[in-house]
Formats: structure tokens, sequence, C-alpha cells
């Protein structure tokens, strides 16, 4: 077992984190997805700057694809700001914001968070009933929970 790849916690701005819910409740009853961008990676400290909404390819409540034409349009301005994918986003409609083994397989970026949203109810933050979010790194197919505050 690798050990975590930290970070052990990182902020998610409250206003990037209310986008991103509107954006899932948007598309439900399909996953949303969409891209975080940051002045550099988690692990290297960078801070979460904007969110990106994309569309999900796969159009599906199951899974989701991030649109292959948006994704290059957001790798070339990122590359272009000297800015990186601070992490990948998307909604469960009706499951935990835990990673599923089909999210793990298609992990393409270790180096980012992956933060997933959860839209079932019995997922709902106790204190304020807003769905809940919540971070991993996926490396190498082994997940790590990090902990995000506001």
């Amino acid at each position: 077992m690798v050990s975590h790849p930290g970070p052990a916690s990182a902020v998610l701005p409250i206003e990037l984190r209310a986008e991103i819910i509107e954006h899932a409740r948007r598309e439900e009853p399909n996953e949303a997805c969409g891209i975080i961008v940051g002045s550099a990676t988690p692990a290297d400290g960078g801070l979460a700057l904007r969110f990106v909404p994309t569309q999900n390819a796969a159009n599906s409540p199951y899974r989701y694809e991030i649109d292959s034409i948006e994704l290059l349009a957001v790798i070339l301005e990122v590359e272009r700001n000297d800015e990186e994918i601070w992490a990948i986003v998307h909604s469960h409609t009706m499951s935990p914001a835990r990673p599923s083994p089909t999210d793990i397989g298609l992990a393409f970026y270790p180096d980012s968070l992956y933060l997933l949203v959860s839209l079932a109810q019995s997922e709902a933050d106790p204190a304020t009933g807003e769905p809940g979010i919540r971070a991993w790194r996926i490396v190498d197919g082994e997940v790590f929970e990090v902990e995000l505050s506001r």
C-alpha cells in the first residue's frame, strides 16, 4: 500500500462549492462534471481559482465523461495561463460522494483531486442540508481522502 500522497487537506472556497452544487442540481438526473483550475496542483500547495462546468458526454445518471472538446479547451487555457488542473469534479445522483470502481479506473489525473458531490439526501451536510462534497486523490488505483475546508 502506498502512503497518502498528500495533501491531507485542501481549501474549496465557498463560492466554488456553490457553483459546483448548482451545476450538479441543474444536470440532475444525469451526473454533472467539470474542472477546477488552480494556481498549482493541490499537493504543491495550489489554490483553487475557478470552476469550469462541462458537458457530460455520457449523458448518464450512472457515469460521466467530460466532453473531449471542452476538456481540450480547458487544458489549452490552463497551459497558456501557467495554471494546473486542480480537480476533476462530478456528481453522484443517488450514491455517496466516494469514487466508484468506474471512477477509479478512469482517474487519469493523479496529481489532481477528484471532487465528488452527492445529491443523495442521506449524504447532505447535517449542518446546512447542502449536498455533501468530498475530495480524493486517486493514484495508481488507490484512493486517499483529502479533507476539504472552506
